[in-house]
């Protein structure tokens, strides 16, 4: 990996609203430690720093920093992590990790395929990248910014593990050389996809279905309570209204009652003075 130029200067403004005008002004916030020396602040032009990112071909940047009136103006440094703003992509702080040039290093090295896999190509079968990074371990010197590997000779079923991705000399790969990094797969068949969709959709739309099901329940159970209070209201109005109308009822039959067997009282009490 070789090694590029960047000027920095002493960063003063250490909070979030010394950070906020820094880069109101073109500049980034930075920091760098080591084990040669303690965390320190510091900060670079965002344009000169933007410019370093846009020509190469990954964020693993080797950088010769030059601090401005700095006890130890220049440092040999990895980009160590660079935080991005989620919207614009704008580049917000950076980590910069001092090393010696002797000193070895393990970075995120991004792995790249180059060219068309047999089994796409003849077969139609799918590339599927498991692995974008590996750790990789070694001199600043021997370490490449990326990874690239050959796919042409994969067939469907083919894979290629991480012990079989060739590196630079001194440069050693970290993890289980038994993990497939890149593999070929079957076309999947219309049956297959139209399972999966199937299967995506009933997930998805199970829990929407309950949902509206549950509230319908709901609904329906609430409208026949109140259809039956009105039809109880109703039919214990009618019965209210009828009680009356049986009581008046009642007292016309007693009174005729009444009136009937007084006649006959009195017609045997004729009979028995005759």
């Amino acid at each position: 990996m070789k090694s590029v130029s960047l000027n920095a200067s002493p960063r003063a403004a250490a909070r979030r609203a010394g950070a906020k005008q820094l880069r109101a002004s073109g500049r980034v916030p930075a920091v760098i430690y080591g084990r040669q020396a303690q965390p320190q602040n510091l900060e670079v032009s965002s344009k000169e720093f933007g410019d370093l990112i846009h020509h190469s071909v990954s964020e693993n940047l080797l950088v010769d920093l030059e601090v401005k009136d700095d006890p130890r103006p220049k440092r040999l440094a990895l980009v160590q992590e660079i935080q991005h703003n989620a919207l614009s992509g704008a580049v917000l702080h950076v980590d910069f990790h001092e090393i010696a040039e002797n000193e070895k290093v393990t970075i995120g090295l991004p792995v790249e395929t180059v060219g068309e896999a047999e089994g796409v190509k003849t077969d139609g079968g799918v590339l599927e990248h498991v692995l974008f990074k590996v750790k990789a371990r070694g001199l600043p010197k021997d370490l490449p910014e990326v990874l690239t590997v050959d796919v042409t000779h994969l067939k469907i079923g083919d894979a290629i593990h991480l012990g079989e991705l060739k590196t630079p000399a001194g440069v050693e790969l970290l993890g289980d050389k038994h993990i497939p990094v890149i593999s070929c797969a079957a076309p999947r068949t219309e049956e297959e996809e139209a399972a999966e969709a199937a299967e995506a959709a009933a997930a998805t739309g199970a829990g929407e279905v309950e949902m509206i099901k549950e509230k319908k329940e709901e609904g329906e159970e609430g409208a026949p309570a109140g259809k039956a209070g009105e039809k109880g209201a109703e039919k214990a109005g009618a019965k209210g209204a009828a009680a009356p109308a049986g009581a008046k009822g009642a007292e016309k039959a007693a009174a005729g009652a009444k009136g009937a067997a007084a006649p006959a009282a009195k017609g045997g009490a004729a009979e028995k003075k005759k």
